[in-house]
């Protein structure tokens, strides 16, 4: 997280417990919840990460910052575009014409995070970690730059994690949706000078909105023969 070691370490706590709790109302309550539970405890693990990117920064120490950002980034770039597609494909009722598009979207995003992850752990050189105004900025070589702009591998990205949450028939899986793009259109208004930081972190605390649709079983209102 950005601003301060003490505060990524005490944000990540925050969100891996109410995640853990997500995920124990998710066994009980309904196990469709599960994937869904998880994305605050990927959050508050991407928030530890960070903290540890600190810690290499304040220590001095590059080994440290090395695998502290590669942590951050398999969260970023992988795990992301991934995960939030696959765990709205597991929501969805079985029937839904919805669940072949969101596969879809989950396998391309696995594609496409590899594509942007694996590089880094080969060429551990394209991972350039600084500190911008009080917070982490990640200047880092991507892959795709040899083939396509960075601004449509960013395209592509956003593309890949806000569609899934906005098809969803859940309207608070859209609602989250467009907590995303509200994030998004503030790192990139106001904090671009260190926007993969901030937008995990942002994103992260959205994740909170997710508890809470588990906590409330909010899915039941479109579904109640599921989720009753």
């Amino acid at each position: 997280m950005c601003f301060s070691e003490p505060v990524s370490f005490i944000t990540g706590g925050i969100l891996l417990t109410g995640g853990v709790f997500a995920a124990w109302k998710a066994y009980n309550i309904n196990k469709r919840y599960l994937p869904v539970s998880m994305m605050p405890v990927m959050a508050g693990l991407q928030q530890i990460a960070e903290g540890h990117v600190w810690m290499g920064l304040n220590d001095s120490d590059p080994n440290m910052i090395w695998w502290g950002a590669m942590s951050f980034i398999l969260f970023s770039w992988l795990m992301w575009p991934t995960w939030i597609p696959f765990s709205i494909y597991f929501l969805e009722p079985e029937k839904s014409k919805r669940k072949r598009a969101l596969l879809i979207f989950s396998m391309a995003g696995l594609v496409f995070g590899l594509l942007l992850y694996i590089p880094h752990l080969i060429n551990p050189d394209w991972v350039r970690v600084s500190i911008n105004n009080y917070s982490i900025a990640y200047e880092d070589t991507m892959f795709l730059d040899y083939f396509i702009p960075r601004s449509l591998t960013y395209a592509i990205y956003i593309f890949l994690i806000v569609t899934p949450p906005l098809i969803s028939t859940y309207f608070h899986m859209r609602i989250f949706g467009l907590t995303i793009i509200s994030v998004l259109i503030i790192v990139w208004a106001f904090l671009s000078y260190a926007y993969i930081s901030f937008f995990c972190l942002l994103a992260g605390i959205g994740t909170i909105h997710l508890i809470y649709i588990i906590l409330r079983n909010k899915c039941c209102r479109e579904c109640p023969e599921l989720f009753n």
